[in-house]
């Protein structure tokens, strides 16, 4: 007698049909269709009893299928910027937690210097259909001004621009932030303080002039001095050693991120010199990384897991109907002290040779 079960490695053995639920589990395929939607018509013996056919046969739903039907993915497009950075994380993992919370998943695509890439992994995600994206970055990446439209809605997390269409953002503000980074280490009692920049995005912009705005406001504007650097580890190394070979050498860095304020650190060390005995360093973003001892980061901290909640909350809301909110979110910077940051110490008199001495 010949056997009913599928062959093995055959299309129908390798992905069961709703059918093949339906068949294990002595019901209709329609009643298996509204069990597995956990509509509450089905009865819950009669649920348990459908999924656990379901398990038993190595069934998936099949979301193209279902995105078909209703005519939506649930699916919004995360496009981040930098995986490297630590920041990255922890607004990525309060994104996730809220979509799924409104049942919606992530499709994460990852950027970098090029802008052909970038373009392309903008693509990738319209071309699977989501239904939104949400940028996490200092910067916007390439293209998204044309993949953004009323059909595919978008958030920034990070930078603020205006005048896009359909784009809306959070972000901390960045002015402010600087500012409270000179007011603590002025209020420790130094002047000499360099700030290592991160290039020409919005978010390094801000910082910039907020940095150069407090100098101002504590009467050091003539001290001001903008070293380059960038966003990343390498940078901040690179533009913390500029800064130390300055004529007069900062007893204080403010540096653009945490990231980049790692690389200062290095920078420091590899210069002989002692944190925060000789140079205090600040950074900017509060990661998770930056409490951990012993690097002990002072920092401006972000709410770094708001940013992402109400990002994803705000997308989600929109794609579901709900009243919009406003388009562009700015929340407050806090200053996190820990063991980077000190008072200078106070330069050494020279000692000066006696008439009769000479």
């Amino acid at each position: 007698m010949a056997s009913t079960e599928p062959a093995r490695g055959t299309d129908r053995a390798a992905h069961p049909t709703i059918r093949d639920v339906a068949a294990r589990a002595g019901v209709s395929k329609s009643l298996v269709s509204l069990a597995l939607q956990n509509a509450p018509r089905v009865a819950p013996e009669t649920r348990e009893a459908i999924l656990a056919a379901a398990e038993e046969i190595g069934y998936r739903r099949n979301a193209a299928a279902r995105a078909l039907v209703a005519r939506r993915t649930r699916t919004i497009g995360v496009f981040v910027l930098d995986l490297h950075n630590p920041m990255t994380a922890d607004v990525l993992d309060a994104v996730q937690a809220e979509a799924r919370r409104r049942d919606y998943r992530t499709l994460v695509v990852v950027g970098g210097e090029d802008a052909v890439a970038e373009r392309a992994e903008l693509e990738k995600l319209l071309e699977f259909r989501v239904e939104g994206i949400i940028a996490l970055g200092h910067r916007l990446p390439h293209g998204v001004e044309e993949a953004v439209g009323e059909a595919c809605p978008a958030v920034s997390i990070g930078s603020a621009p205006r005048g896009v269409a359909h784009l809306g953002s959070l972000s901390t503000d960045d002015v402010m932030g600087a500012g409270l980074a000179v007011d603590h280490l002025v209020a420790l009692g130094h002047e000499r303080i360099v700030h290592v920049d991160g290039g020409s995005s919005l978010v390094a912009r801000d910082r910039r002039r907020g940095y150069r705005a407090a100098m101002k406001r504590h009467g050091l504007g003539a001290l001001a001095t903008v070293v380059p650097g960038s966003f990343a580890d390498e940078g901040g190394y690179r533009g913390a050693r500029a800064a130390l070979a300055l004529p007069s050498p900062p007893t204080a860095l403010f540096v653009v991120n945490d990231l980049a304020a790692m690389g200062a650190l290095a920078a420091v060390a590899d210069a002989g010199l002692a944190v925060p005995q000789d140079v205090s360093v600040v950074g900017y973003d509060g990661t998770g990384l930056a409490g951990l001892r012993p690097i002990a980061l002072t920092t401006v901290g972000q709410p770094l897991h708001e940013l992402g909640t109400r990002a994803a909350a705000q997308l989600c809301g929109q794609l579901d109907g709900e009243p919009p909110g406003a388009a562009h979110t700015l929340l407050r910077p806090t200053l996190v002290v820990r063991r980077t940051t000190a008072p200078p110490v106070p330069a050494r008199p020279v000692a000066r040779r006696s008439r009769a001495a000479g």
